[in-house]
């Protein structure tokens, strides 16, 4: 029997304990053996949970439990998870986890670890929830050189953008109303400011360098400067809206950066609404492909847990995964080329003559104009909306 032990039961991990309850026998058949939840660590008690005698408050136990050979990682937060996953795998024991704050913080350490102990360190759910990623990018397209992934990888951004688009409403009503259906979290910054995409991206980024893509170096803009308006514009062109995470190599450089960008009807994220993610990826030799489905919730990300387990008892080490410590130069999305939509007031004579080639876009929204520049870098973008009187808002463009 496969004595596995979860640290957290809240939304992950209950919803863990019962994708493994409720596909026990599809699941045992997989490993030819028999998974069995012996601990759930919590600080809570769970009156009345059919699994409440399975609590208990001290990691000291699991760690100290030759029995354990899993443990899943789903706690959230940095410190108190870093410190558990790092003794579960120093004590040779596999780790899965959901945790993307954690992974793009000390992945590179901690697969280190995980290799050195000839365990596994797994992490499927840390970046699309329920849509496979992370194991097609290190085993089913290994053979390609992966210039660009591009992906909506938040939901909440998502759901708020594709409401605002279809019905017209502000950011703030649609905020709101994700809030009152759980889609939203009481402070959404994480994810209207897009610092959840942004490490997200940054673990896909460094799977694909091999060095260590870190966070903090990557542009990020988030969604709070949509508005109402802006939707006009865009519908009256033709596109939509997404908030992208990018990282694309070119001539061995890469850019990395999250924010909201126009797509074309062409664009294979274009159809991508409501609460659902997905991936865009372009290799060498495969050329395009997509992933997608529901990016987050309790048992979408709990069915990606458990297939690591699953790979976890399967295979003795951790599967190729990995990348070194050494930073990967992330370049300044300032050399990055693209147009942009640009809106100012009044009937954009100054914006005329600073932005020479440029197609106008009358969305009928009184006191102001709104245009499409020509491609340019952001830099020089910068320089000339920099010289702008009434400039109210700007959006890349695919």
């Amino acid at each position: 029997m496969i004595q596995i032990a979860v640290l957290g039961y809240g939304t992950v991990g209950s919803g863990v304990v019962e994708v493994i309850e409720t596909n026990k026998q599809l699941i045992n058949q997989k490993i030819n053996g028999e998974i069995n939840v012996k601990y759930i660590l919590d600080l809570r008690e769970f009156p009345g949970d059919p699994y409440a005698d399975k609590v208990i408050h001290d990691y000291e136990q699991i760690i100290n439990d030759q029995e354990i050979s899993v443990v899943v990682e789903v706690m959230g937060g940095v410190n108190a998870a870093y410190d558990f996953t790092k003794r579960a795998l120093m004590a040779g024991k596999s780790v899965a986890t959901s945790n993307k704050a954690l992974v793009a913080k000390h992945g590179a350490e901690l697969l280190k670890i995980a290799k050195e102990k000839n365990v596994n360190y797994l992490f499927e759910a840390s970046v699309g929830g329920g849509i496979p990623i992370i194991r097609p990018l290190n085993c089913c397209i290994t053979a390609d050189d992966i210039d660009e992934i591009s992906g909506i990888l938040n939901g909440t951004t998502n759901y708020i953008l594709s409401k605002m688009f279809f019905e017209g409403s502000s950011y703030a009503d649609v905020l709101k109303e994700a809030q009152q259906l759980g889609y939203a979290e009481a402070d959404p910054t994480a994810d209207v400011e897009g610092y959840d995409a942004c490490r997200k991206i940054a673990i896909l980024t460094s799977l694909i360098s091999g060095h260590f893509a870190d966070f903090e170096k990557i542009y990020t803009e988030g969604i709070t400067k949509i508005t109402a308006e802006d939707m006009k514009y865009i519908k009256k062109m033709g596109k939509t809206i997404k908030l992208l995470a990018t990282s694309k190599k070119q001539n061995g450089k890469y850019y990395v950066y999250v924010c909201p960008v126009i797509l074309p009807k062409e664009h294979p994220l274009f159809n991508v609404n409501d609460v659902f993610n997905a991936v865009f990826v372009h290799g060498n030799m495969l050329g395009d492909a997509m992933f997608y489905g529901s990016g987050a919730g309790k048992l979408p990300t709990a069915s990606a847990v458990v297939a690591d387990i699953v790979d976890a008892v399967k295979s003795a080490d951790n599967n190729g995964y990995g990348w070194d410590s050494e930073s990967l130069q992330i370049s300044d999305i300032g050399g990055a080329k693209r147009s942009f939509f640009v809106r100012v007031k009044g009937d954009g004579a100054q914006a005329a003559q600073i932005f020479v080639n440029f197609e106008m876009i009358d969305a009928g929204v009184p006191g102001e104009c709104g245009f499409i520049t020509e491609e340019m870098t952001e830099k020089e973008f910068e320089d000339k909306a920099n010289s702008i009187d009434g400039l109210i808002n700007r959006i890349r463009m695919a």
